[in-house]
């Protein structure tokens, strides 16, 4: 189960600039067959579009602009987005949402004696846990928090185990 993130924000523009040409091309088309003067002339756009060049600076503008968009949009739906469920071991079917196994180790680095803030970045490779403390000795504070991240990991149990790095900053001590 390797769930991703949806693409509907490019999703929504493109659907949103479609709908957009449509309801206008409608409405033109609605008023002229009522026999109203149409908002969107058709007479006017299509001699303005023949008279046009290809060489010209505004037709060259606008395909830059349609084709960076285009590509744009096409970049945004072939990568994959970032892992919401982490597949654990086990059932194939089964897996942990990738906010609260986060929020699941960054409690568990919290809860340790010592440690003020944890910061923690997740990866399927590596953990990187940022302590602050206020102790001015940090003798044993990173393995303490490096065994209860690792005691965490083998309660949560993913398929892929990470490896833990932790990193303890203290106030300078002052003598």
């Amino acid at each position: 189960m390797k769930r991703r993130t949806r693409r509907s924000l490019p999703a929504t523009l493109t659907a949103g600039v479609l709908l957009a040409a449509c309801v206008l091309t409608a409405v033109a088309a609605i008023q002229r067959l009522t026999g109203h003067q149409p908002w969107l002339d058709y007479r006017a756009v299509a001699t303005t579009v023949h008279h046009a060049r290809w060489t010209d600076l505004v037709p060259a503008l606008i395909s830059a602009a349609v084709a960076v968009i285009g590509l744009a949009l096409l970049w945004a739906a072939l990568l994959p987005g970032k892992r919401r469920i982490l597949p654990l071991t086990g059932d194939p079917d089964s897996g942990a949402d990738a906010t609260d196994y986060q929020a699941a180790l960054r409690a568990a680095a919290a809860d340790v004696d010592g440690v003020e803030r944890a910061r923690l970045s997740t990866g399927l490779r590596k953990v990187k846990v940022r302590v602050k403390t206020a102790r001015t000795r940090t003798d044993g504070l990173a393995e303490a928090v490096r065994a209860a991240v690792e005691s965490r990991l083998d309660h949560i149990s993913p398929a892929r185990r990470p490896a833990v790095s932790v990193r303890v900053r203290a106030p300078r001590e002052t003598s």
